[in-house]
Parts: structure tokens; sequence; C-alpha cells
């Protein structure tokens, strides 16, 4: 009976981490302003406008590449090596693979096949410009996207190779029912910290459409 106590113990503290990480996130962690066009069920058309975005490659497997990523940046926008004031974390992290050519019929990976050179990128707050922002390392770019339209299709898990390939080819069935044409590859947006549950995270799939 000890163990099982014990045991309950432990699964209710992690439980409790993981909603409060999960409340955290959703009250504290600003996301870039965008306006909705069209709304259907897990579908949106969206119009951002122009942002800043911090952004670093790796080369490698996609998830490995997620995570050296986001540790890099969070170094940036936490002064953890550079002098000067912490930049507030915001959410989405976006990641798609870095020089791919934009096509409008793209040719499916296998799930399994993710390895590449994966961008990843944060969003900078509304508040700064390219001129006020901390000048980063040089392996960090600091990028200026144009207004743009931006398909959506959100969904909870653990953002799988598997999830993302189904949901990105659901995302392009959409799109292509609507009369919209792709204006770039499709771009890959976590919203919540991994210690928030599967069933509790925000996952996107994001392209990009004229």
């Amino acid at each position: 009976m000890r163990f099982w106590k014990y045991a309950a113990l432990g699964a209710a503290v992690v439980s409790a981490g993981a909603a409060a990480a999960y409340a955290y996130y959703r009250t504290s962690v600003d996301e870039p302003e965008f306006t909705v066009l069209m709304d259907e069920g897990e579908f949106q058309l969206r119009r951002y406008p122009s942002i800043i975005v911090a952004e670093v490659t790796h080369t490698g497997d996609r998830r490995q590449a997620l995570q050296a990523g986001f540790k890099r940046l969070a170094a940036y926008i936490f002064a953890e090596d550079r002098g000067g004031e912490k930049i507030a974390m915001t959410s989405p992290v976006i990641q798609d693979e870095a020089g791919k050519i934009a096509m409008t019929a793209p040719v499916m990976q296998d799930a399994s096949d993710k390895s590449g050179t994966w961008r990843t990128r944060f969003v900078m707050p509304a508040s700064y410009t390219m001129d006020t922002l901390p000048p980063p390392p040089a392996d960090i770019t600091l990028s200026q996207l144009d207004q743009r339209k931006i398909a959506a299709v959100r969904f909870s898990g653990s953002g799988s190779n598997e999830d993302l390939k189904r949901h990105e080819a659901a995302l392009r069935a959409w799109i292509a029912v609507k009369g919209l044409v792709p204006a770039g590859e499709a771009e890959y947006a976590f919203y919540d910290a991994p210690m928030v549950p599967p069933p509790l995270r925000r996952n996107e799939v994001m392209i990009p459409v004229g």
C-alpha cells in the first residue's frame, strides 16, 4: 500500500507542475497578433503583420535540431551569452526546413525520415525594432518578415513527425478546397513547454498562401 501511496503522491506533484506550466504559458507568454480571415474548426486563414524573428539553423534529426535551436535562441533572449537586457519569451517556437524550395505540390517525406537542415525561430516582442534589438551572436540572424497570409491547422499531442505529416496533408487538402495557392513551405509551430502534457499542448502546421 505504501508504494501506491507514494506513487500517487508523485503523480499528483507531476500533474500539478504540468498544470502550472500550462497555466503560465497560456497567461504569461505573448503571441504575435493576427487577423482571422476564415475559421473552420481546426483550420484558419490568418493575416499576420510584419514581425521580427531571431533564427538559427542546425543539421540533423528534426527533434534534435529543434532542441538545439531552442537552447541557442533562449541563450540569446535571456542574455546568457551577451550583455544588455533580457528579451521576453514569446510563443510559438517555429521550425521549418531551411533552404527547401517552395512547391505547390510537395514531395512528402516518410515520417521517420526527418534529417536535414532545420531553421528554428523565436518571434521577437512587438515593442522591438531591428535597430533596438540587442545585437545577436554570429550564428543567430535577425530577420523581418513581411505581412503575409497563413493557412494553419491546430492540433494537440507531442508534435511527432507522424503528427506533422498527417496534419500537413490535411492542411494542404483544405487549402486546395478553398482555392488558395501555397506561397511557401510548411512551418511547424509549437506553443507549449515540454513539461505540459501532450493532450494539452497546442501545435500547428502553417503554410503561407498567396
